[in-house]
């Protein structure tokens, strides 16, 4: 192996101590901007020299599927997931209707294929509201939900009410001819309404922090 320079250096650090950290691959772009290079092209043209070295592998078919060969932790890779909406942990907001949401991929967070399991129809909605911080789901986190009609009583859901055209993130509880739509946030009254009136659209599966620079 020739020596690397030490940009090439720099871009090799860099992998293994994300992978090491989150036990999945950087982007080309947070590779660009960790190590303060020019443009992504210029990070691209440096990986294909650490890859032809035998520092690293590639799989182009897969997003971010960097693998370093000596000295770290081998990564997993990762799944893609929609991010199709926001959803408000606190009082109901305006969302499209099950109808109308659909998987833009242009918008899309990257989680570890065991947080997906072999579930089909899973989207990802970003969170408004602190209803849910006593779950541990705050404003501005990611909720990760398999698309589901039904759910048990306790199960964190999206929760379509039909007649006020509105969705919220609560934990679902039926009562008799009503449901009660629970906060998981001390100082928060639920929600009642007749059990006619909300459809399920989407359990909580998994739910990812908030990243604070």
């Amino acid at each position: 192996m020739k020596d690397l320079s030490a940009k090439q250096q720099r871009i090799l650090d860099f992998i293994r101590e994300f992978i090491e950290e989150h036990d999945y691959p950087p982007s080309i772009r947070q590779i660009q901007q960790a190590c303060d290079i020019s443009s992504t092209s210029v990070v691209d043209y440096n990986l294909r020299i650490l890859e032809r070295e035998g520092h690293i592998r590639r799989d182009r078919e897969v997003s971010r599927a960097i693998e370093v060969l000596h000295g770290g932790r081998r990564a997993q890779r990762v799944v893609p997931v929609p991010i199709i909406g926001t959803i408000a942990a606190g009082q109901p907001i305006p969302v499209p209707s099950a109808d109308t949401w659909s998987a833009d991929m242009s918008d899309s967070i990257e989680v570890a294929p065991e947080m997906v399991g072999n579930r089909e129809n899973v989207f990802a909605l970003r969170v408004k509201g602190t209803s849910m911080i006593d779950a541990l789901v705050n404003d501005g986190d990611i909720v990760i939900l398999e698309q589901a009609a039904a759910a048990r009583d306790g199960d964190m859901v999206v929760a379509w009410l039909k007649n006020e055209q509105e969705a919220t993130l609560k934990r679902i509880f039926r009562e008799g001819d009503r449901v009660r739509l629970q906060p998981a946030n001390e100082t928060m009254q639920p929600i009642y309404t007749d059990a006619d009136n909300v459809e399920v659209q989407g359990r909580v599966i998994a739910s990812i922090r908030r990243q604070i620079a």
